[in-house]
């Protein structure tokens, strides 16, 4: 098997997306599935919407295509503020965008009637992350602007917290936008389809029990890939945490000493590694680096220590467990390592197909390949992508060949 590779079991995501819809139901919120972490996969697009999630939303409007292109049948959101230079792109491939900026909702609006085309805006709200979002104080011309504008329809309003200052979600700022809605819905006399509470973080409090208020969508990307709440990390009850693993290979297995020798400057990236005083260690090297993921974001295998990576190089102490070259590890990820490692065009791509799902038929050509000789054969495909066109992406049914 090619390697590196990142392993994508979509029984598990759909295991974890399905959890996530059923629970939020309960509380009348519905799920935007973010696909920004998968590069516009249809497979794994495929799986969310059959888990039952309402709309899929990217960030990055060439994923949103590449699905497009793929055939996927969902309504896709872009969930980052749109570029002017790519407003003629999303209204053709987007059905609603999250906005900040007048300016560009406005040329969203010469883009929608050029394409004679009805184009959905959420309009985003500060509410104290101080990432994107329109202030509070300001949001009620910004509603009266977009009312005005032809071919644009006001579909809601949303925030988002965690993300840039660690702001948490809670009773105090979801209430605050309950009441923000309300509060435009009486000014102009309208009814707005979307309240957008957040994203993953928000999952601790819209289970917990309180008062949801007008908060009927969550953006839902880390706890549905990974099975964890963002704002602390941990595994959500009944979730997979390993339904995306990476694979590395070992290139150097050799006892060394635990200490560097020499005069000691800077490292390739600035930092020293902190000094360690355990003598001789069984240090492994495996084929992966900082160019490829976030060391910092991969977990190893019980008794395996990170030491430290270069662009191409992942070092680790073996411990007791002494490797051999050819030998793989399988590493659990967290979002940073994710984001980095699925856009790596270095790591090959390995979906596990589900046998009951009907496969959406791709545009891309498909070409076969096996696994290397002694191991099972394997039906499967390599997909080439749109948006990077060396990137592999195989595709691996559970049933191996007789």
């Amino acid at each position: 098997m090619i390697s590196p590779r990142v392993e994508i079991n979509l029984d598990k995501i759909w295991h974890n997306a399905r959890t996530l819809v059923q629970r939020l139901a309960v509380h009348g919120i519905s799920v935007t599935a973010v696909t920004k972490a998968t590069l516009g996969s249809y497979e794994i697009a495929g799986t969310l919407l059959e888990a039952g999630v309402d709309t899929l939303g990217d960030s990055r409007i060439e994923n949103i295509e590449t699905m497009r292109h793929a055939g996927v049948p969902a309504s896709m959101t872009l969930i980052r503020s749109p570029m002017l230079s790519q407003a003629s792109r999303v209204v053709k491939h987007t059905d609603v965008s999250f906005n900040t900026e007048l300016q560009v909702i406005s040329k969203l609006s010469d883009c929608a009637q050029k394409a004679k085309r009805t184009h959905g805006v959420v309009l985003m709200v500060e509410l104290g992350d101080l990432r994107e979002g329109i202030m509070p104080d300001d949001l009620e011309n910004a509603v009266r602007e977009t009312l005005r504008l032809p071919g644009i329809l006001l579909k809601g309003i949303g925030t988002n917290l965690a993300c840039r200052s660690g702001v948490s979600p809670d009773a105090r700022n979801m209430a605050e936008l309950s009441a923000i809605a309300d509060s435009i819905e009486a000014e102009f006399g309208l009814r707005l389809e979307i309240v957008s509470g957040g994203n993953s973080a928000n999952l601790p409090w819209a289970i917990s029990g309180a008062d949801t208020g007008r908060i009927n969508d969550l953006r839902l990307g880390e706890s549905i890939l990974l099975g964890r709440e963002p704002l602390h990390r941990q595994p959500i009850d009944g979730l997979h945490t390993d339904a995306i693993t990476l694979i590395a290979e070992v290139i150097e297995s050799k006892v060394k000493p635990s200490q560097p020798w020499g005069k000691i400057a800077q490292t390739a990236f600035g930092v020293n590694s902190p000094a360690r005083k355990q003598g001789q260690i069984s240090q492994t090297i495996l084929a992966i680096g900082r160019q490829d993921t976030d060391q910092s974001g991969l977990g190893p295998p019980l008794d395996i220590e990170i030491l430290g990576a270069s662009s191409d190089h992942l070092i680790v102490d073996s411990g007791v467990n002494r490797l051999s070259v050819g030998d793989e590890m399988t590493f659990q990820l967290n979002y940073s390592a994710l984001i980095r490692v699925m856009t790596s065009p270095f790591v090959a791509k390995v979906v596990t197909q589900r046998s009951s799902r009907q496969t959406l038929k791709p545009a891309d050509k498909h070409y076969a390949t096996t696994r290397p000789e002694g191991d099972s054969i394997v039906e499967s495909s390599i997909t080439l992508s749109n948006t990077m066109p060396s990137c592999l992406q195989l595709s691996v049914p559970d049933k191996p060949l007789q």
